[in-house]
């Protein structure tokens, strides 16, 4: 089981939905990644989920991920100006069930 999870909330530019789609599909998983999970969450709107071995993986995948963000910023609408184009956050799995 993932010990670590990260979720990211972005939203498509109305031009931009089906090429975000097939983006997020093509994400590869970095070093240390168990999992990537993407739920559409709105018309427009998604939630990603990568499950990590552990934090300090996700931190040393963190150039990785920036970088991949950066190849699909230009698809995202500005969430507001404090947070920019994507909502991060992350922790530990505190509890999970699964059949």
């Amino acid at each position: 089981m993932a010990n670590y999870i990260s979720c990211v909330r972005c939203e498509a530019k109305s031009e931009c939905l089906e090429q975000l789609e097939v983006r997020l599909r093509e994400f590869t998983l970095p070093k240390g990644a168990q999992s990537h999970t993407v739920v559409k969450t709105g018309e427009k709107a998604f939630c990603t989920f990568v499950h990590w071995d552990s934090e300090n993986d996700l931190v040393n995948a963190r150039p990785e991920m920036i970088a991949y963000l950066d190849t699909i910023r230009d698809l995202l609408v500005e969430l507001s100006p404090e947070l920019g184009v994507t909502d991060p956050v992350s922790g530990p799995v505190l509890h999970s069930v699964s059949k």
